[in-house]
């Protein structure tokens, strides 16, 4: 069978660093990665002109605004990379009948629940962020039926900016850390979700399972951030004392979900995925193992 073309944006981020670090690895996908370079979601003309003598089987939309804070100052710039350019790319896949796999966020929920949230939650965003990225899964899912949209939660890898490269650097200088011990979610290393992504396009593409629709993919169990950056500090050997501290004792201008764990039963139940948890997972990205998922050999 001819591999299947994939073209990922956003190649740059955390999580299109990992599919390029992974895509070697998979013969019936050929990979393409592009990052605002190259396609502007800015700029429309930029996002149609790419696909001029091009055609993909899959894209998978990881390019987003992903500044919290400052999206609550730059909206319009929110809005214009997490919505509007939805519309010019469904658009796309609609002429050329190219499967979508997006990439969301716990952030389209509210956080006042106390148990893991399932696709069928109704969403309610806080933030200028996350009512850009609700708005950005409504375009997707109402002009293609046959998409995918992936929520997940509390990004990291060794790629990029996250909170785990900067909690360990910071603890490498620091006697003390005050990290927020009243948010709950739930930690995912981008590798993981990488590879759950492969693991999707290659069920649809060789026709096993295709039950397009919402997901919620993170690593299994719960975290707050203190505990997140305990247990970083932990791996690592640092001897950094890390103090909890409540939200309201670290203003920031984006109000986040207190409690935003993602409920992954439906990604497990249909596509048979074995989801690592998140501590050893965090072992997994600290000790810099190149070795992909599991799920990768079937």
């Amino acid at each position: 069978m001819k591999p299947a073309r994939v073209l990922v944006t956003g190649a740059n981020g955390q999580l299109g660093s990992e599919l390029r670090q992974l895509s070697p690895r998979v013969d019936d996908l050929d990979f393409t990665f592009v990052d605002v370079n190259e396609m502007d979601f800015l700029h429309e003309d930029s996002v149609r002109g790419y696909f001029d003598g091009k055609s993909f089987d899959f894209i998978v939309n990881a390019a987003a605004f992903t500044q919290v804070d400052e999206a609550e100052s730059k909206k319009d710039l929110a809005f214009a990379i997490n919505a509007r350019a939805l519309e010019v790319l469904c658009d796309v896949c609609q002429h050329s009948r190219t499967r979508l796999v997006h990439i969301s966020t716990d952030y389209v929920f509210d956080g006042r629940g106390c148990v893991p949230l399932r696709e069928s939650d109704t969403p309610n965003p806080q933030s200028v962020y996350g009512r850009s990225k609700l708005e950005g899964e409504q375009i997707v899912l109402n002009r293609l039926p046959n998409a995918y949209v992936l929520r997940t939660s509390w990004l990291y890898s060794t790629f990029g900016k996250n909170f785990v490269k900067t909690i360990s650097r910071l603890a490498s200088e620091r006697d003390t850390l005050n990290v927020v011990a009243d948010q709950v979610g739930s930690p995912t290393y981008a590798r993981d979700l990488a590879d759950a992504i492969i693991r999707i396009m290659r069920s649809v593409n060789q026709g096993s399972v295709d039950n397009p629709g919402v997901y919620h993919f993170a690593n299994e169990g719960a975290a707050s951030w203190y505990d997140l950056a305990c247990a970083v500090v932990r791996i690592k050997s640092y001897r950094c004392v890390v103090q909890p501290i409540r939200t309201d004792e670290y203003p920031v201008a984006a109000r986040r979900p207190a409690y935003s764990v993602l409920d992954k039963r439906k990604i497990r139940s249909t596509f048979g995925l074995e989801i690592d948890n998140w501590y050893d997972a965090l072992m997994r990205c600290l000790a810099g193992s190149t070795e992909p998922h599991r799920t990768l050999d079937t």
